[in-house]
């Protein structure tokens, strides 16, 4: 079943953070799924079986103003490294897919370091392009 995060998945988002390499989360995940709820332009959704979440999915819609349709963009995709392979990794996006073209979206994009060979197998599967250069600036606070 896929539905929205609570508040009560942190700790569980928390491990299957870790298990994407951003280890302690713990201490902050609380209040950062309390900002994501607030927040009307994120979705972040949660795959859970047997009162157990597996994956969860966390997605933004930015509205463009130079051409007609908005984009997604997908922040974070993780499905437990125990039981990848169920399709599980596969229904989360696609259901985003839907709720994008709800929200007038013409693309979905996404950020995947260059170390996550099998994720970008996996996206690549799926029908995502390797569209090159993306740049950033580290604020100092």
């Amino acid at each position: 079943m896929i539905r929205p995060i609570q508040l009560r998945d942190a700790e569980r988002i928390s491990e299957l953070l870790e298990q994407m390499g951003y280890p302690n989360t713990k201490s902050f995940m609380s209040s950062k799924i309390s900002k994501l709820l607030k927040d009307e332009n994120g979705n972040s959704l949660v795959y859970e079986e047997n009162e157990k979440v597996l994956g969860f999915i966390s997605m933004h819609f930015i509205p463009q103003i130079a051409v007609e349709g908005d984009f997604a963009r997908i922040s974070y995709l993780v499905v437990d490294e125990n039981i990848r392979g169920k399709n599980i990794g596969k229904k989360l996006p696609d259901y985003c897919e839907k709720l994008a073209v709800e929200r007038d979206c013409n693309r979905i994009e996404l950020h995947s370091n260059f170390t996550r060979e099998a994720a970008h197998r996996f996206y690549f599967r799926e029908g995502y392009e390797d569209v090159p250069k993306y740049l950033v600036k580290y604020l100092q606070k």
